[in-house]
């Protein structure tokens, strides 16, 4: 059987699907020409990530098809439904990235009250002759310690993020329409290991008490994040999204970052994604990173395999 790897797969993935017989593809076709080469080649599996869309038309057009895998998390570029409803296979990873997102939320974290975002664009260009103008302009760093973060959707990767602000010290809230309470179990290098019991409360009550909020939602057809949900959130609090572009409405975020009302944000998607908007891409307030919350080496092994496990599963 092949595998076609659209979005690319890593060798520990290759290595446990030729090992169990199946052929991997990772020659990475155009959206455009993907019927042709999926039919021509016949190819049993398709693998994507967030660029490659499998939609209705290739569902409709490849009937040779019998697995479609996601590596990561959200579905929205897959036709879900459509496709079970066919009797495809639909596949995906959703545990693999949860740290290391996590871990990039923290990233965007420590820059943002650090300033390292702004510092970084402007060491190189007047460090040299405003050393300390520049001194003075970044002086105003505070803490992660201590402070409260909320967490808004505390599915897998909201709790792993919640792991990383426990051992810094800090707080957490959250917010889960589907979740009233959970245990996170907070493991040390040493075989320690700590229980933390967190109850949900409401989202407005998360605005209000939060010093920083992330997000860890899925695609929705509303905001999550508007101008309302801005003006509820403490003065000078800040905002992470790492999830999906479209939760936040951006235009109403840099109202609130010109205006003070948020001292910061920290993304990874976009609304426009991928032409982010260019007051997005120019704000000295905002931390940019290209959509790589799950692109660490140990996060895309874990994907490979843990891909690899179902494809192995269902199809051999």
């Amino acid at each position: 059987m092949k595998v076609l790897a659209n979005d690319g797969i890593s060798q520990s993935g290759i290595d446990a699907l030729e090992a169990a017989g199946f052929e991997v593809i990772t020659t990475k076709v155009a959206q455009e020409q993907l019927i042709n080469y999926i039919n021509e080649n016949h190819v049993d599996a398709i693998l994507v990530r967030s660029a490659t869309k499998v939609k209705k038309d290739i569902i409709d057009a490849c009937p040779g098809l019998k697995l479609i895998g996601r590596g990561g998390v959200g579905m929205d570029n897959i036709d879900v439904a459509y496709a079970k409803e066919k009797g495809l296979h639909v596949i995906n990873t959703p545990a693999a990235s949860s740290a290391s997102v996590a871990e990039l939320v923290f990233a965007h974290l420590f820059t943002g009250v650090r300033f390292l975002h702004d510092s970084n664009r402007n060491m190189p260009l007047e460090g040299e002759a405003n050393f300390a103008k520049l001194k003075k302009a970044y002086a105003k760093g505070v803490e992660l310690r201590g402070k409260t973060l909320g967490v808004i959707g505390f599915g897998r990767i909201g709790q792993a993020t919640a792991k990383v602000a426990l051992g810094l010290g800090m707080k957490v809230v959250a917010f889960d329409p589907f979740i009233e309470e959970t245990t996170i179990n907070l493991d040390f290098f040493d075989g320690q290991s700590l229980s933390f019991h967190i109850q949900t409360i409401s989202k407005d009550d998360v605005l209000k008490q939060a010093d920083f909020i992330t997000l860890h939602v899925p695609a929705q057809k509303e905001y999550v994040i508007g101008a309302k949900e801005l003006e509820e959130m403490k003065e000078g609090a800040a905002l992470i999204n790492a999830a999906r572009g479209g939760v936040i409405d951006e235009v109403a975020l840099v109202d609130a970052l010109e205006s003070g009302k948020i001292a910061f944000a920290g993304l990874d998607v976009y609304e426009n994604e991928p032409t982010p908007a260019i007051r997005i891409l120019m704000h000295g307030k905002i931390s940019l990173t290209p959509h790589i919350g799950a692109a660490t080496n140990e996060a895309q092994d874990r994907i490979g395999v843990e891909l690899a496990d179902q494809i192995k599963s269902l199809l051999s």
